[in-house]
């Protein structure tokens, strides 16, 4: 198995690197958010045009 669970120290190319996990995290994060942010303004723009069509 290549998984970093059971590789041993010696046997190990892919080690783990917790700053590139934390980085990766907190991007995937802000990019939630950031959607998130703008669906909603999304939602908002669809009621005032459902509002004004009529």
């Amino acid at each position: 198995m290549n998984n970093n669970l059971f590789c041993s120290k010696n046997n190990c190319k892919n080690k783990f690197n917790f700053n590139r996990k934390k980085e990766n995290t907190l991007t995937s994060l802000y990019e939630v958010e950031n959607f998130l942010y703008n669906y909603k303004n999304f939602i908002k723009y669809v009621k005032l045009y459902k509002l004004f069509r009529n």
